[in-house]
């Protein structure tokens, strides 16, 4: 129905895999699609490495949808057997880095924008690339968001199978140092700071926050790295260890922080709050109408600019997350098809 968006978005798609775009060096992409925008015929906004375009006739009377996406990529794992940035076709699988996670989703939502700003809606479209999704940069959609006029809801593209996730876990790190008293390891001296941060280890393992969810479970704390000591024979006097706390949307980043320090010996220091679980109103027209086309409804425990958007969102986009960040990275191009059609499918005439 869309073979020609398909074959624009899959062209679009092989020209972004090309040019290397890691987290704050995305420039060479963003102005690729800045120049392809503007052949289209819309007038293109930028600010840093993030790109946007507002549907014509914008009516700030209307409500308005965003359609988000990202353009940077983490750095190629050890493993690949092609080229990253060498575009290749083999079995119906485009290959290269990024093409999964999210380029498939860049090109088709543009190609949505193209598609549905040429019929009425009874909602405003914006289409916005961003920058530094993979590090949850300044630079990205928080900095984006001051640009654009008030948003009501938000589609993110991300590989989901074109499924919908409708909540997402946020993300907390945090730094913990327990302090003990140095003294020599072949006397009784001292106060052994690992023994100290083992019993605040334990509790990190054990605490179950009593607030869980059907979509995303119970809250995750894990121990994930440790360092303590200085030689064999001084009994440490500090160990610092960092958790990584996987929060659900029943608490937001601030109250689990107060609850941990509440119930810990060690000093513990969050590098961010700002990441933060989401959900989406199931009750939502854009929920339903994936509902009505058979899409399913999951909970994600990945992270993405979903957590810095201040208005509802759900995530769905083409591909599998399993493939995202691993060699060989690859989107299957009757994917790329499929999104446009389900993407039209949901949004096209839907009441907001």
């Amino acid at each position: 129905m869309y073979q020609e968006y398909t074959q624009e978005a899959t062209i679009l798609l092989k020209n972004i895999i090309a040019i290397p775009s890691f987290s704050k060096e995305e420039r060479k992409v963003a102005d690729l699609l800045e120049r392809y925008i503007e052949l289209q015929g819309y007038a293109v906004s930028r600010k840093d490495n993030n790109i946007w375009l507002m549907s014509p006739g914008f009516d700030p009377a209307r409500p308005t949808l965003l359609l988000c996406s990202h353009i940077d990529t983490v750095k190629p794992v050890a493993g690949w057997t092609h080229d990253p940035f060498l575009p290749v076709v083999e079995n119906g699988k485009l290959f290269g880095l990024g093409s999964n996670d999210a380029g498939a989703s860049v090109v088709t939502l543009l190609q949505v924008f193209f598609i549905l700003s040429q019929k009425k809606q009874n909602y405003n479209l914006i289409y916005a690339a961003v920058a530094e999704e993979e590090i949850s940069g300044e630079k990205g959609v928080s900095s984006l968001l001051q640009e654009l006029p008030h948003i009501d809801f938000a589609v993110v593209g991300e590989p989901t199978g074109m499924h919908l996730a409708v909540a997402e876990k946020g993300l907390m790190v945090l730094d913990c140092v327990a302090y003990g008293k140095s003294g020599h390891a072949a006397r009784n001296e001292g106060d052994n700071a690992i023994y100290k941060a083992l019993e605040d280890i334990i509790w990190f393992k054990e605490f179950i926050f009593p607030e869980q969810t059907a979509f995303l479970g119970p809250v995750k704390m894990t121990v994930t790295q440790i360092n303590a000591g200085t030689q064999h024979n001084v009994v440490p006097d500090l160990c610092s260890f960092v958790v990584d706390v996987r929060s659900n949307e029943m608490y937001n980043n601030q109250e689990l922080l107060e609850i941990i320090m509440q119930k810990v010996n060690c000093t513990v220091t969050a590098r961010s709050t700002r990441l933060s679980s989401t959900a989406t109103p199931l009750d939502h027209p854009i929920v339903g109408q994936g509902k009505v086309l058979g899409r399913k409804l999951f909970g994600s425990p990945t992270l993405s600019d979903q957590a810095l958007l201040p208005f509802p969102s759900v995530k769905i986009g083409p591909g599998d997350s399993s493939r995202s960040h691993t060699a060989n990275e690859y989107v299957l191009l009757k994917e790329i098809e499929e999104a446009i059609e389900v993407y039209v499918e949901i949004l096209d005439g839907v009441q907001m």
